[in-house]
């Protein structure tokens, strides 16, 4: 009917976090139990909420689901024989009475309808794509009245479901009556122009629709045309009627659709006899009372569907919410009291403040883990500032109050016994529970109960009339009075559905649901259930286990600020399985186990690696505490040592004594002695002066703890007080022929400055000068910059002069091999550089024996020919190196230099050479290839040569140039015969992500070995296809090649190929954790792959997608909902912000903007309500402020649900800029800074542009409004279909 114009919004589908609170390991979760209502959902496929709906409704219809059960396996057959040949096996009612039977009988909160769907005969798309309900009911009753062909049940919908109408026309001559019958499955009654349900049946049933003027009938008695009456009544009246509300209309006018939402009511019970043909016979005949309301929430193009069911069987637990069990004036003096009693609850008594919280919870339970920020939610203050001083942790303070809190589910949830101390906490309890109360508490008095006039105590429930909301796998209980709020707007009624008030259901069936279930069913839910428990009981226990390291002091030693292990090869940690459940105590036993030999106190504190070494925080003092409590999570480390040193050393723990490891940089003037003390860092961009022995600078890293002052640094260096520390500024620009960078000097009030005050983090560059150091070309000081310059002398270029293209051979006579200085700049172009070496190597050009410049790796090999076009610089030829002229052309700006071989990867030396435009497609240069070696045919096709040098991934796009599949100059093909092979494997170009803290040192390693030519080159030719500020530090991105891999293949596996690309030689992690992979998407970084063991089909990476590695200074194993932030902070009193941070912010418990603060609040060491945070938007150089959602809210209102950042507006995601504005110390709440008023101002000035060039095309207007006009892309419509066997 209307397709598939329903399509499931996002919004309303079930959260996948666990209810609990905690992730699973491993393995799946298994199902939840049921609820507190005792009834089962139907999860959603991801667009079937429209059949859950229907399905929920017809088993809440008692006689038709008896009537489904009534059929035996001897009518139906049973399901393990449908594949037997000649079994008419009736799969489509055998799969609904299995369903059926799980809803009723299976303890989970939500069943599937997998094998429902599948007996339908639909595929995997079809739970995708979302129809009209209408439409369903109308097929799947068709559907089960086919599969029912001859059997007991061939009529039971025909006599459950199906009425008469009787069509009446009355000649107003003759008076002749023309009347024919219609069968009806259910009434389409219409909703515009009509506000009821009985106006509406009215107008169908009772008014006449006239034939008279020009509209005329024929008469057959008469003849001719007549004035006639047209009515129709209902004839027959089936024992469930169902009405479908004509939400949906078309706007002839607009030509569009629209959904009407204005007011219309149903009653809930409704009288027919007005609107029958015969209306003799007892009243209850005639008498419908509403028992299912399906609900559309949304638009015509989008929404989604649930149903309101009254629950006639009792099946159900049905209890009302506690604000409504209470007579108006109670809840009026409960107000009052909560106010007068709010001051005491922030007093210092947390005793009873913690009992307030509990007991104001609806499930009179609160995770342990989520106690805390309920705590600073009500008094504004956390547990560790208000009241750890005098109690001690919150974990401790709980078992030591035992008579009042009692742990609950596996000591997950804390709970009230069932006496709390204090009154004051107790919320009043209603008479109606009195009477489950101990006697000692029913005689006390009530003072809330003397208030209450009987017209004032709550409306009885009566029997029967229960009603649940069931939205998928959610199972809510609601009111009668609920049902008017659906009368109207986008979220209404859609179905309805009656019974007769004269049906009755026996006693039995009541809170029965095994009533009149097959015996045979029955046992397979118990079955079901016994496997559902073991499941649960065995998740429940992995869950709990938690994987500890241990670290022993006697393997451990304190060095640059943090613990070493003694032994540098060796892994000093042990593993240790542990159920979090237990104690402190029971740990530190377990451990005195293990270690049989240990001696004195044991003190376990938790630990963490840091890229300076290992590091203590704090210390698990209590034993009773629980590790869960104590914030012991898998993988934590623990260190185990006597509480006061180790090996003689005194240890500094707690978060301000975290170590830095910093690179220490210090002079190197050519002492051959000082290369082993660290690694050597070239003085300019151009190159280094090591090979003539010239100055640079040497590099060691060092650690140091974070709460050092920058004197105790110099002084654990061993440097005299002269002596001059400087931090890395950033690259200047560079001089002519010669390079310089700048670093400033840390003023003398820094010394007494600690490393945390000022901000330094790993990796940060510390460079150490002596006062002589001065007088020297290489450092120049200025004010408080010091600069580092490579001398003048040290700009030039080798040209060595072979006449033989391989070069090298032991029949070449030595006096061949000339060499001579070419004195250059970066600036100078590298045709002049070959035509001064032909000159003074007296050598002559001839036109058709040119000369080409050649690069030479550190194995003697001749790199391609570089473009004579660009400069030395842009060429990527570092000064004081060399360069080697033989015969041969040198390629120009828009060509490349490919090596290639016939059918096998090429020896050392023996591939062919050939130049090519970098637009030439793959087509042209294979037709190329081939001619220069005299081959003809079109069986041919190119590969390329993976990284050990062997015929790797085939070129499988022939159309594309060579500059889109980014082969570049010096790159090896082999030219292979036969056809390309299939598509089979995922094909991903791979960036770096060029940190600069950590890769500085990869690029300076790069520059400064000639085995690193080859990537020189890649970068050049590729143009190094940076992205600016792609994270909004600054930032950017390098190709590095691309990798052949299956879709089935894990992240694990695609970091370690990746590791094995060519230019990624110089990276080394320890293991792939060490490396972050990103999907970049239009050159920016979009997601974080998560998950060593996933697939990469279930990441959902095509062929084509581009992935950035990013190296890491620490392990990272990311959650789901874990966040990678870039923060921060705002300069007080500028327009300006401190370097940024990473913070990963976990969101899987609480995603809302409160969290957010409090997060990096934290991380800050600031109060949360002195933050402003607000998110950049780099696109349109805007920020979006996150407000802290603190605003009051009324009392007659429900209290506004948590928002979440990772949804709509914000849609916070991994890499987002964070700006913070510290409101204590900045009054400007301004978040823009001036290089977003530039950018702000550069797109005003495109869109002015575009605004003038669709001015100067008129001839384009119509068609731009054309295509404005055209409506949003919709999904097509694809038919609703339920296939069903032949069993007649």
């Amino acid at each position: 009917m209307f397709g598939n114009l329903f399509e499931e919004d996002e919004e309303e589908g079930v959260s996948s976090a666990s209810p609990k609170g905690r992730v699973a390991k491993g393995g799946d979760e298994p199902p939840l139990p049921r609820g507190r209502s005792n009834l089962c959902g139907i999860k959603n496929q991801g667009g079937t909420c429209y059949l859950n709906s229907l399905l929920q409704t017809l088993l809440f219809t008692p006689e038709f689901r008896e009537e489904l059960f009534s059929l035996g396996p001897e009518e139906i057959g049973c399901l393990g024989d449908r594949d037997k040949p000649d079994s008419k096996v009736r799969v489509i009612p055998l799969q609904l009475q299995r369903l059926f039977a799980s809803l009723l009988l299976v303890d989970q909160q939500s069943a599937s309808t997998a094998d429902l769907t599948d007996s339908f005969g639909w595929n995997s798309s079809e739970g995708t794509n979302q129809h009209d309900v209408q439409e369903l009911n109308r097929i799947l009753f068709s559907a089960l009245e086919h599969s029912l062909v001859g059997t007991g049940g061939s009529t039971f919908i025909q006599r459950l479901y199906h009425g008469t109408i009787a069509n009446s026309i009355v000649c107003k001559e003759c008076g002749n009556i023309s009347q024919r019958q219609e069968d009806f499955l259910d009434l389409t009654v219409c909703v515009c122009g009509v506000s009821s349900l009985e106006e509406a049946l009215w107008n169908m049933f009772v008014e006449e629709e006239m034939f008279e003027g020009n509209n005329l009938y024929r008469c057959a008695q008469c003849d001719r045309l007549v004035t006639a009456a047209k009515s129709a009544k209902l004839q027959k009246l089936p024992p469930f009627l169902t009405m479908s509300l004509l939400r949906f209309s078309f706007d002839f006018a607009k030509c569009e659709r629209y959904k009407e939402t204005g007011r219309y009511s149903f009653p809930l019970t409704i009288n027919l006899r007005p609107f029958c043909e015969q209306t003799k016979g007892d009243d209850s005949d005639y008498f419908y009372e509403l028992f299912s309301v399906i609900i559309h929430k949304g638009g015509c193009y989008g929404g989604h569907y649930h149903v309101y069911i009254r629950d006639i069987d009792q099946l159900g637990h049905w209890e009302p919410s506690e604000e409504d069990c209470k007579p108006k004036t109670q809840k009026k003096v409960k107000l009052e009291v909560k106010e007068a009693c709010e001051p005491k609850l922030q007093a210092d008594d947390p005793l009873s403040v913690l009992a307030a919280i509990i007991s104001q919870e609806s499930s009179k339970s609160v995770l342990v883990d989520q106690l805390g920020q309920k705590l600073m939610d009500k008094i504004g203050s956390s547990w560790n500032k208000k009241f750890r001083k005098h109690y001690g942790p919150i974990g401790k303070f709980l078992h030591s109050h035992n008579d009042v809190f009692i742990l609950v589910s596996n000591g997950t949830r804390v709970a009230l016994k069932a006496d709390p101390p204090s009154s004051v906490t107790e919320p009043p309890v209603p008479r109606e529970q009195t009477n489950n109360a101990d006697s000692s508490a029913a005689s006390e008095p009530e003072p809330f109960e003397q208030h209450a006039g009987p017209d004032q105590r709550p409306e009885p429930v009566k029997e029967g009339s229960h009603w649940f909301d069931l939205n998928d796998s959610t199972v809510t209980p609601i009111r009668e009075s609920d049902i008017e709020k659906q009368f109207q707007g986008k979220e209404s009624a859609y179905m309805l559905f009656y019974r007769k008030t004269q049906l009755h259901r026996p006693g039995e069936a009541l809170n029965n649901p095994q009533y009149k279930v097959p015996s045979h069913l029955v046992q397979l839910a118990q079955e079901e259930n016994i496997k559902l428990q073991q499941m649960r009981d065995k998740f429940e226990a992995t869950n709990n286990t938690v994987q500890l390291r241990l670290h022993l002091a006697p393997s451990y030693r304190l060095e640059n600020g943090a613990l070493q292990p003694a032994n540098k090869g060796l892994n000093e940690s042990t593993a240790l399985s542990f159920d979090r459940r237990k104690t402190v105590g029971d740990l530190r036993l377990t451990i005195y186990q293990m270690q049989e030999f240990w001696e004195g106190d044991m003190a376990l504190t938790v630990a963490r690696n840091l890229p300076a070494g290992l590091h203590l925080y704090n210390t698990l003092i209590d034993d009773s505490v629980s590790l869960y409590s104590a914030g012991i999570y898998t993988n934590s480390d623990l260190f185990v040592w006597n509480g006061k040193e180790v090996c003689g050393a005194t240890i500094l723990t707690g978060a301000e004594w975290e170590p830095v490891l910093l690179t220490v940089v210090r002079p190197f003037l050519g002492d051959d002695g000082a290369k082993e003390t660290g690694d050597v860092v070239a003085g300019e961009d151009e190159g280094g002066a090591l090979e003539n022995g010239g100055p640079g600078l040497k590099s060691e890293s060092r650690g140091f703890a974070g709460g050092a002052t920058l004197g105790e640094v110099k002084e654990a260096l061993g440097e005299p007080k002269e002596s001059v520390l400087c931090q890395k500024r950033g690259q200047q620009g560079a001089e002519e022929g010669g390079g310089a960078s700048g670093w400033r000097v840390f003023p003398p009030d820094d010394m007494h400055r600690t490393l945390k005050e000022l901000s330094l983090k790993d990796g940060d560059a510390l460079l150490v000068l002596e006062p002589q150091s001065f007088d020297s070309s290489v450092f120049t000081l200025n004010g408080d910059v010091v600069t580092v310059t490579t001398p003048s002398d040290c700009r030039w270029l080798q040209v060595e002069f072979r006449p033989h293209e391989g070069g090298g051979g032991k029949g070449e006579k030595q006096e061949e091999r000339r060499k001579i200085k070419v004195p250059a700049t970066g600036n100078m172009l590298l045709c002049e550089v070959k035509q001064r070496a032909i000159e003074e190597l007296q050598l002559q050009e001839e036109p058709g024996a040119p000369y080409c410049l050649r690069q030479v790796d550190c194995t003697g090999k001749l790199l391609p020919p570089v473009c004579e076009e660009l400069s030395i610089r842009e060429a990527g030829v570092r000064l004081m190196t060399t360069l080697t002229l033989c015969p041969g052309n040198a390629p120009k700006a828009s060509q490349l230099f490919l090596h290639f071989s016939v059918g096998t990867a090429p020896s050392a030396g023996m591939e062919m050479g050939i130049i090519l435009e970098r637009a030439c497609s793959v087509k042209e240069c294979l037709k190329s290839m081939l001619e220069s070696v005299g081959l003809d045919g079109t069986c041919w096709h190119l590969r390329r040569l993976d990284w050990c040098e062997e015929v790797g991934e085939p070129l499988m796009d022939e159309d594309a140039s060579l500059s889109e599949l980014k082969i570049i100059s010096g790159e090896t093909l082999v030219i292979t015969e036969g056809h390309l092979p299939p598509k089979g494997f995922l094909k991903l170009s791979v960036w770096l992500y060029l940190d600069p803290k950590i890769t500085e040192t990869y690029l300076n390693c790069v520059e400064s070995r000639n085995t690193d030519e080859q990537l020189e080159g890649a970068v050049t030719a590729d143009g190094m296809s940076h992205s600016p500020n792609l994270c909004g530090n600054g930032t950017e991105l390098i190709s590095v090649g691309q990798v052949e891999i299956s879709d089935e293949a894990t992240l694990e596996e695609l970091k370690s190929q990746v590791l094995t690309l060519p230019a990624l030689q110089n990276v080394c992690v320890p293991t792939t954790a060490f490396l972050r992979v990103w999907q970049l998407e239009g050159q920016r970084l979009a997601r974080i792959l998560r998950g060593q063991q996933v697939t990469l089909r279930k990441l959902k990476l095509t062929s084509g997608t581009d992935v950035c590695v990013q190296q890491l200074l620490k392990e990272e194993d990311l959650g789901p909902k874990e966040v990678l932030l870039h923060v921060k902070m705002g300069v007080p009193g500028e327009r300006s912000y401190y370097p940024p941070e990473e913070l990963v912010w976990d969101a899987s418990r609480d995603s809302s903007p409160r969290s957010l603060r409090t997060y990096v609040a934290a991380h800050y060491g600031l109060s949360p309500d002195s933050l402003l945070l607000a998110k950049h938007q780099p696109d349109k150089h805007i920020w979006e402020e996150i407000s802290n959602w603190s605003q009051q809210v009324s009392k007659k209102k429900k209290k506004k649900k948590a928002e979440s950042l990772l949804g709509a507006p914000l849609h916070i995601k991994d890499g987002d800029t964070i700006g913070i504005k510290n409101l204590l110390i900045d009054n400007n709440r301004n978040f823009i800074t001036l290089q977003d008023e530039q950018g702000q101002q550069r797109l005003r000035e495109q869109a002015e542009q575009h605004k003038k060039r669709d001015r100067a095309a008129p001839s384009d207007a119509a068609g731009l409004q054309k295509k404005a006009g055209q409506p949003k892309t919709r999904k097509p419509e694809v038919a609703l279909s339920i296939n069903v066997g032949v069993f007649r």
